[in-house]
């Protein structure tokens, strides 16, 4: 193999240990979370529910979100059903369907405190369910306003990476590994470090393990994200890669963690991005396109759709 060997540093694993990478699977997800799979968990983790929906996607959170109203406010018609065709009074229904409906659009106005009035319970069982109903809609509204608070709250990073990775003409060395990032945010982000951690698998003894390799970046540091950021690998005497060919790093399985780090001008605290590139994301011999020009006032417009456009050099 091409790839030039270090002093390996027990610090550099990323939490994996010496784990192999097998069937192309990341150590971690384009998205920035581990490829784990955790198992054994308790179902009723309050800290961990709560995690969770904090986290999920908008979407499914507006599906659980609405789901769980429609389900119930169904269950909640049904015990009004179930007591009796005149446990509401000013139902008009006439069919068992009507009776359903008014009841589950009584439920409805009564979990959300509403009450328009035209309907109303009758009799001790239904005015008891509404009650503990009323008070359910209280406790589910305020925690629902606490969750969309959470996630409305919760410092987090847009960044955009390049989809694939460059070994691209560098002046210096000849050539170099980079890629590409923005923010997709107009907030202002201060003090971004960047480290890049180059990882493949090595057969030592007879046994497959995971080797760890920091690599140096022609900058490591800048004070303001302004535009996008080109993050440089030089393949000069110090990388491990300097002779790597595209069979050693697939044979190994070879992949590149990013992890960033800044400081969010908005929030005043610190936030983090992580993506995953792996070997077949590699364009071999290709240069990024500009990703910006100027504007009739001489400004400079940034253009995010264009992050990942790269031609391929002839020759």
């Amino acid at each position: 193999m091409s790839i030039r060997k270090r002093k390996i540093n027990p610090e550099d694993d990323l939490g994996f240990g010496p784990q192999p990478v097998i069937k192309n699977q990341p150590l971690v997800n384009k998205n920035g979370t581990p490829n784990v799979k955790r198992i054994g968990l308790p179902f009723f983790n309050t800290a961990n529910n709560y995690h969770t929906l904090i986290t999920m996607s908008w979407r499914r959170f507006w599906v659980l979100v609405l789901s769980a109203y429609l389900i119930v406010n169904i269950l909640f018609a049904f015990i009004y059903v179930s007591i009796g065709t005149g446990s509401l009074d000013g139902s008009s229904a006439t069919t068992g369907l009507h009776h359903f409906m008014d009841a589950f659009f009584f439920s409805a106005q009564t979990i959300s405190t509403v009450g328009y009035g035209h309907i109303s319970p009758r009799g001790m069982m239904s005015n008891s369910v509404a009650a503990i109903e009323s008070m359910l809609g209280l406790l589910a509204f305020a925690l629902a306003t606490g969750l969309l608070y959470g996630r409305f709250s919760r410092p987090s990073a847009q960044i955009i990476y390049s989809k694939n990775i460059l070994v691209a003409p560098y002046p210096e060395t000849g050539k170099g590994i980079m890629f590409r990032l923005a923010n997709l945010r107009r907030n202002i982000l201060i003090d971004l470090e960047i480290e890049i951690i180059f990882s493949f698998n090595e057969t030592v003894e007879g046994k497959t393990i995971r080797r760890f390799y920091p690599l140096e970046l022609e900058r490591r540091k800048v004070s303001l994200l302004t535009m996008n950021w080109t993050i440089v690998h030089p393949l000069d005497d110090n990388s491990p890669l300097k002779e790597m060919t595209k069979e050693d790093l697939e044979n190994s399985e070879a992949g590149f963690a990013v992890l960033l780090k800044a400081f969010d001008d908005t929030f005043l605290q610190t936030i983090h991005s992580r993506t995953w590139y792996q070997y077949k994301d590699i364009v071999w011999g290709a240069k990024f396109k500009p990703v910006f020009n100027r504007d009739e006032e001489g400004r400079i417009v940034l253009d995010l759709s264009k992050i990942s456009d790269h031609e391929v050099l002839g020759g």
